[in-house]
């Protein structure tokens, strides 16, 4: 039979010699051996059949397809571990509707059906001034461990710029610490951002728009004055950008898995890569992301407000018959005369700050485990004094590191008052209460030196080696007593008062 042409070269070929008169067509059909019908088809159609659409054939599935669509339409309700597989959706259809064709134009049907279903996403316009602010996730080896890390993350849509920082977890103080930083960063404070529905920041959901936000949310508004914009439920489109870039920045500034001694020297090298990034210039942009910042920062950012806020979160206490106070599954300790009194918390991402009646009575570094307990030995030292017995055995003081002078002392004590000298020590180490250890230590070693070991004793030489030294007075930088003249006193008066007397 006639030759069957299926190539789209040679069909342009044939169409192209035909057409332009350089060969005849029955001498195409005797050169290319092909029948008269299929030159005409050539002649007709630019291209051969398999490059044009044409209406696909029936198949045995088309009766099936409104079933299969309906299965794929309710797993979207369902957990992705217990939806159908194409495998699945064919074994149904065979067994339970008599389909009798194969599996691979099931699949096919499953995965046209998804991509007809795929949502479409309209491009957005971001004008200068507006913000965007997400929090994502990604592991570094800290201090030889492997740790999830909460990553904050502000970006600035117009411009491009991107700020991140890593914290242990995503929480108020590290979502307020973000924001803190990233002004500073971005040179001033954008005039809209938009975030997702994150419990932080969002009590509770009024329609479809309107939010109840946290008071902690509420107080950075108030420092920062920017105005909010929180995304539909289940929209996370519509801040696509901060989602794209700390994709980005996970894959360029976190790979390899950084190795650090902290999350301090982490967020120093992060800040680096975001200021390397600035002098990237996208496509289709007229300038680097640095000059783009700039035009923000001069025309559309606010500055930056004179008053320093503080990223904290607060919250309320009872201290228990421990002297502890419990603040995010930790323990911290108070001076044990707060025990069973309501305390004031206020955290920051570094430490825990407690509050007796607007007096600080305690400080703590920040523990980011979990139901750990933070002890300040000094708190007990007056429950200690009471209770000598339990010196020894005192949980608070596991540990303490104290001065090797601090231990000769005890055993001075101890030698010559015998049971009341672990008592006399602690009222020594009772001193710390108002004093640094440096400068206790001091103090101990002249004791120990003058044989004077006594607490009351040390306690006059803390106060007479913080007293400052008496200087002579001098005229140097005080020019106008240098012109006060002051007469000299004439003693004979005296002297005629005493003979008349």
């Amino acid at each position: 039979g006639a030759r069957v042409i299926t190539d789209m070269e040679l069909w342009g070929e044939i169409r192209r010699r035909v057409l332009t008169g350089e060969i005849s067509k029955r001498a195409a059909r005797a050169e290319y051996d092909i029948h008269w019908d299929t030159l005409q088809k050539i002649l007709t159609y630019p291209e051969p059949p398999g490059y044009r659409l044409t209406k696909p054939r029936p198949s045995k599935l088309e009766p099936f397809l409104p079933i299969i669509h309906e299965i794929l339409q309710s797993d979207r309700n369902v957990h992705r571990k217990q939806r159908h597989t194409g495998k699945r959706i064919f074994e149904r259809l065979r067994d339970e509707h008599g389909y009798s064709g194969g599996i691979t134009i099931v699949q096919e049907a499953i995965r046209d059906w998804k991509a007809q279903s795929r949502e479409v996403f309209l491009p957005l316009h971001h004008p200068p001034g507006e913000a965007q602010v997400d929090f994502g996730f990604a592991d570094v080896w800290l201090d030889g461990t492997l740790t999830k890390v909460a990553l904050f993350v502000m970006t600035l849509p117009y411009s491009d710029a991107i700020f991140i920082q890593a914290f242990p977890r995503e929480c108020t103080e590290a979502f307020l610490e973000g924001h803190k930083r990233a002004f500073e960063f971005l040179g001033g404070v954008p005039q809209r951002i938009s975030y997702d529905n994150s419990k932080i920041a969002v009590a509770s959901l009024v329609g479809n728009r309107e939010r109840k936000v946290t008071t902690e949310f509420l107080r950075l508004k108030s420092h920062f004055l920017f105005d909010d914009h929180f995304c539909l439920v289940r929209r996370p489109n519509e801040k696509g950008h901060v989602e794209r870039l700390l994709d980005y920045a996970r894959s360029n500034f976190l790979v390899p898995v950084p190795r650090i001694a902290s999350l301090e020297a982490l967020n120093q090298q992060l800040v680096q890569c975001c200021r390397n990034d600035l002098q990237r210039q996208l496509r289709g942009q007229p300038s680097p992301k640095h000059s783009l910042l700039a035009e923000e920062q001069r025309e559309f950012l606010r500055p930056l407000p004179q008053q320093a806020f503080e990223a904290c979160r607060l919250g309320q206490a009872h201290a228990d018959s421990l002297s502890l106070v419990r603040f995010d599954t930790n323990s911290y300790s108070v001076p044990t005369k707060y025990a069973y009194r309501q305390i004031t918390i206020v955290a920051t991402i570094a430490e825990v700050r407690l509050v007796f009646e607007e007096t600080l009575i305690a400080r703590h570094e920040r523990d980011w485990g979990r139901e750990q307990t933070r002890f300040n030995p000094i708190h007990y030292l007056s429950l200690l004094e009471r209770k000598p017995g339990g010196f020894d055995h005192a949980r608070p003081l596991e540990d303490w590191d104290l001065p090797v002078c601090l231990g000769i002392l005890r055993r001075r004590l101890e030698a010559e008052l015998q049971s009341a000298g672990t008592r006399e020590f602690i009222k020594v180490l009772r001193l710390l209460e108002r004093h640094p250890i440096p400068t206790l230590k001091r103090a101990v070693e002249h004791a120990l030196a003058i044989d004077a070991t006594r607490a009351s004793a040390i306690r006059l030489i803390l106060e007479y080696q913080q007293e400052s030294p008496l200087t002579l007075f001098s005229l140097e930088g005080r020019p106008h007593l240098k012109l006060v003249q002051v007469a000299q006193t004439d003693v004979s008066a005296y002297q005629s008062l005493l003979i008349g007397g």
